[in-house]
């Protein structure tokens, strides 16, 4: 929403200072205990007020600055480049900070230091990061390009009320609404604790990084193919999906049954881990960009970040619910396990009957012939 009320360069700035002065709360180096969590809980709160803006930019992005045949490729780049700070997240946490609970000796008062002083490196380096991004922003950063790459870039879009009465009464946009909200929320938590669910198959924190690196990795290589492929042949955005859940569903069995060893007898080894959680990963994570084009083209046109954003506050809910679950269950986790094919199942279904159709697309090619 506040790319159209605000443009994008302002929106820009807004949310990277948001995320500038959350990152410096979590740096200021204070005595009281009590303070410093209060700070620390102010700073990821001012980090996530950016996050869903971040979130949706990649369509708008795409629309402003790129032509119809590049448009899903650019909102893949844009969308999945923000997943490789997951994937980085998933290495700098086992391989820069030593894990509290491994042995005796890491309780003692010279390790307990060690390991602080390691996690506020981290903090201080996150804080760098981030700083040199919103001074790259400020220094340059438009918001659009000189003349309209397309039609519907210049083309009038409906208000903010009228986007969200067209958005709510819209039974196919709900429909792929929660086709995306359902299996990304869920696997957006089940990937949160992924070393809490490996660990009673003796599989350490760093082996759960690696394969979550790796499985967000895959996901933007294949997104960007399948996005590049989306552009080459247009049309074809629904048939990408049907083929990106189906190996979700696929994958999703696999590791949910492999973990079920007293019962599947399925072989549990690391090699099978890593594949089926890899392979899941590359599916869902592939289809964000895929899902944009989706919801852009159906119900244009509504503000490309206003549908983006319903549709990315869906998601969160969906993986806030699972997780309030977790706090009462989490002596066991086959139910969470179970949770992630149930959705992938749920959200093929829904796509299989979803009737697709590329209104924007249509007023570019139209008008521009």
């Amino acid at each position: 929403c506040y790319f159209f009320i605000l443009g994008l360069r302002v929106t820009v700035l807004l949310t990277s200072s948001l995320m500038v002065l959350g990152a410096g709360l979590r740096c200021v180096p204070v005595s009281d205990l009590e303070i410093r969590k209060k700070l620390i809980h102010g700073g990821q709160l001012l980090n996530g007020l950016a996050g869903p803006t971040v979130m949706n930019a990649a369509p708008f992005l795409s629309t402003t600055w790129f032509s119809p045949d590049e448009r899903a490729t650019a909102t893949a780049i844009a969308s999945l480049l923000n997943y490789l700070g997951s994937a980085a997240a998933f290495l700098v946490g086992p391989l820069v900070v030593p894990p509290p609970n491994g042995t005796a000796q890491l309780l003692a008062p010279s390790n307990t230091q060690h390991i602080k002083d390691r996690i506020e490196a981290v903090l201080y380096a996150e804080f760098g990061m981030v700083s040199l991004i919103f001074s790259a922003a400020l220094a340059y950063f438009p918001s659009r390009p000189p003349f309209p790459p397309s039609v519907a870039a210049a083309s009038q879009r409906l208000s903010y009320r009228r986007s969200f009465c067209r958005l709510l009464s819209n039974f196919r946009f709900l429909m792929i609404a929660l086709a995306y909200a359902i299996p990304l929320g869920v696997f957006s938590g089940w990937s949160g604790v992924l070393d809490l669910i490996l660990t009673p198959i003796h599989v350490s924190q760093v082996d759960a990084g690696w394969i979550g690196f790796w499985s967000i990795v895959g996901g933007c290589v294949v997104g960007i193919a399948m996005a590049r492929f989306a552009d080459f042949i247009r049309g074809m955005l629904k048939f990408i999906l049907l083929l990106l859940l189906s190996g979700a569903t696929l994958a999703s069995t696999w590791f949910t049954l492999t973990c079920l060893t007293t019962v599947t007898h399925l072989p549990l080894t690391t090699a099978t881990l890593y594949t089926s959680c890899i392979l899941l990963g590359i599916f869902l994570n592939s289809s964000v960009p895929i899902f944009f084009e989706l919801f852009v083209e159906t119900v244009y046109p509504v503000p490309e970040g206003i549908s983006c954003g319903v549709v990315t506050f869906l998601s969160n809910v969906f993986m806030g619910v699972l997780l309030f679950f977790l706090t009462f269950y989490h002596t066991e986790f086959s139910w969470f396990n179970w949770c992630l094919p149930g959705s992938c199942l749920l959200s093929l279904l829904l796509i299989l009957c979803f009737r697709e159709s590329y209104d924007r697309l249509y007023l570019d090619v139209v008008v521009s012939v």
